[in-house]
């Protein structure tokens, strides 16, 4: 599926002076698409185009997802112009402060949707029949999703009516939905928010995989919990492993390439003097901050955005990449590129080839996400059931000893699928050093069980093969180099 990021139409205009508001987190009207998005300027013409755009992606077997905004409008604070929904009915459609003369701001925009109420509500499903009735889209991402569960004095409900509404609408029925289950004042709902269909951004998944990744102490723990599925999170509430989107990198934020390429952020093209985006970004630069020409710390930069590719893949649940990392595209360190309609948020198609390997890394490990050509009964057999179905071992560099203390910094797997007659090793080192593993033994007499699939510490094309040309391993240990992911697999 592609999520595309807001199509309603929005005010171009709300982003700082003398640039534009690229994004579209600023809706004005919630049932038209935007029309500076159209070739066509008559009336029908975005329409007409949107419906073509899902026809082709349907065509080729993609479905196609919004990301909705249903949390705030482009009028903005009590200073703001009046453009739609302040003009019909202030009081109705917003969520007011005590005082009734200026706006509760959940958002951080300037105003709040008043989403539990009765005329609200309707608004909000009507619009969401008319994108799927009309426009055949197949699911949606409510942004900061959190707020729709405020009554219209800002107070969390327990059983949103909005939610269930949208959740038990027979139009709807069937429709992917998916929450960033947080606001920007702070309430976080991740793992606890309310409904029975809907998935959820794991924050915590990016958070912990990142931490791990850059060397943090006292990370391994919570980033074994985010590769089984994030039971820690989940699990009380017995769901299906795919509630958790996995990412590592939104539109929110560093891109992938810059997430390793730069320590802070560096948003003064956005004219706020610096001051926007956020400032706790857990990303690590590799030794120099931004664009290098040293082939040493271009060499473990792209190591590392294939370790962030490999676990987002292979962990339990959703994944969820963001446009252009399968290319290492930059942001110039970039986190809030909202208001920048320019090459800072474009797509530089040559990037394709110049980082021709991560692409590579990206389409290999999306085709063996379904592993189609092993055996005939094993066709379909999907990657993210290898941690939700198996049988589990944890290890450290020896066998069945985890280090999971303050200071550790690597982490082993096996998981063994017996009625796929199949067993994988994962390693993940993320310390600054090479490390030996022991690997568990196989009863395979005469030949060496386990074949290399996986390893980031290699270059191109051997950082992953093809299952029918994997390399055997000689013997029981195996070298992971510094920050590295490797899997290995091997036929019971």
């Amino acid at each position: 599926a592609v999520e595309l990021m807001p199509v309603f139409q929005f005010d171009a205009q709300d982003s700082p002076p003398g640039l534009v508001n690229y994004w579209g987190y600023a809706p004005v009207a919630f049932f038209a698409p935007h029309q500076a998005y159209s070739w066509r300027q008559d009336p029908l013409g975005p329409l007409d185009e949107f419906r073509d755009m899902v026809k082709a992606l349907h065509r080729a077997g993609i479905e196609v997802i919004l990301d909705v905004v249903f949390n705030h409008t482009a009028e903005g604070d009590h200073k703001g112009p009046t453009l739609s929904l302040r003009g019909f009915d202030n009081s109705t459609y917003y969520i007011l402060d005590k005082d009734r003369a200026r706006y509760a701001n959940y958002s951080g925009t300037g105003n709040t949707l008043n989403a539990n109420h009765p005329i609200v509500r309707r608004m909000i499903v009507d619009s969401l029949r008319y994108w799927v009735e009309e426009m055949h889209v197949d699911g949606f991402r409510f942004d900061l999703a959190a707020i729709l569960g405020r009554d219209e004095s800002g107070e969390l409900m327990p059983n949103p009516p909005v939610l269930w509404d949208i959740e038990s609408d027979l139009v709807l029925a069937g429709t992917k939905l998916i929450a960033e289950a947080w606001d920007a004042t702070g309430l976080y709902q991740v793992g606890s928010f309310i409904g029975d269909s809907w998935k959820e951004w794991n924050g915590r998944f990016r958070d912990d995989v990142r931490s791990f990744f850059r060397g943090e102490d006292r990370s391994v723990g919570r980033f074994a919990d985010r590769l089984l599925g994030s039971p820690a999170i989940y699990g009380h509430k017995e769901r299906e492993v795919e509630q958790s989107i996995n990412y590592v990198t939104c539109h929110d934020g560093f891109t992938l390439n810059d997430l390793v390429s730069y320590n802070q952020k560096h948003n003064e093209a956005n004219g706020e003097d610096n001051r926007d985006g956020a400032t706790d970004n857990r990303s690590w630069n590799c030794g120099v901050e931004g664009p290098t020409d040293d082939p040493a710390v271009e060499k473990l930069r792209n190591r590392q955005v294939k370790n962030f590719l490999a676990v987002t893949m292979f962990s339990a649940g959703m994944p969820m990449f963001l446009m252009g990392d399968e290319a290492r595209r930059t942001q110039y360190g970039n986190n809030n590129a909202y208001c920048q309609d320019n090459e800072t948020s474009w797509f530089d198609w040559t990037l394709l080839a110049k980082h021709a390997d991560v692409h590579r890394f990206v389409i290999q490990l999306n085709a063996r996400r379904v592993l189609r050509d092993l055996e005939p009964e094993r066709q379909r057999f999907c990657l993210t059931h290898l941690l939700h179905e198996a049988n589990l071992t944890w290890h450290g560099v020896k066998l069945d000893q985890p280090d999971w203390s303050d200071s550790s910094h690597s982490i082993a797997f096996t998981i063994e699928i017996r009625r796929q007659q199949m067993l994988f090793h994962v390693i993940l080192n993320a310390y600054w050093e090479p490390l030996d593993f022991e690997l568990p033994r196989v009863d395979k007499a005469g030949e060496n069980p386990w074949r290399r699939w996986i390893d980031t510490g290699l270059d191109s094309p051997h950082d992953v093969l093809q299952w029918e040309t994997a390399e055997s391993v000689p013997g029981y240990a195996y070298r992971a180099e510094a920050r590295s992911v490797v899997m290995l697999f091997a036929g019971v």
